[in-house]
């Protein structure tokens, strides 16, 4: 079944206040629009304007949390992974990610590596831009849907940043969120 853009934009909204406001594993509620879990993540608005893809969730973790400001941006893309061999190497990485959303001029800081979302497997790699800030895309699949992340922070990211995003993307609010939007 194929998802236009605003039905989905419309989906992720009514799903805000559920991911939201739920406990994730290990963890309980928080005050509205943050999930408790370890570290907290707090939800804010999506800063970029609307594209093929609609809009994401943000989310952002506290210095006092993740070591800097960390902010995690998610969204599912319908139809656009490689159904065969799904997000498994650095090119597929690229093709999916949203890392252009922060900056048009990026470069890879290293190979990537595999990661696991829930059932779900994956690739995860850091970039540095012009700017000298850096950004985590992350990028995991479920058959021809792809869920790419995107964690950023000003400044080098910390070496604990894709723990701390992974554990988020882990949490069950989230998996949640991305059964429903894949669904699954």
């Amino acid at each position: 079944m194929r998802v236009t853009g605003p039905v989905l934009a419309l989906g992720l909204a009514m799903l805000a206040s559920v991911v939201g406001l739920a406990p994730s594993a290990g963890g309980s509620s928080g005050s509205e629009g943050e999930v408790v879990g370890s570290p907290p993540w707090r939800e804010a608005k999506w800063p970029f304007l609307m594209d093929q893809w609609g809009t994401g969730r943000a989310f952002q973790c506290a210095p006092a949390d993740c070591g800097v400001a960390l902010t995690l941006y998610v969204r599912p893309k319908i139809g656009f992974c490689n159904c065969t061999s799904g997000v498994s190497d650095d090119a597929e990485l690229d093709r999916v990610g949203d890392v252009e959303l922060i900056a048009p001029h990026f470069m890879p800081l290293a190979e990537g590596h595999a990661i696991a979302v829930g059932h779900m497997n994956g690739r995860s790699r850091a970039y540095s831009f012009a700017s000298r800030d850096a950004a985590l895309a992350v990028a995991f699949n479920d058959k021809c849907d792809v869920v790419v992340a995107t964690v950023t922070a000003n400044g080098p990211l910390p070496e604990n940043a894709e723990a701390h995003a992974l554990a988020f993307l882990n949490s069950q609010p989230v998996l949640h969120w991305v059964e429903v939007s894949l669904g699954l």
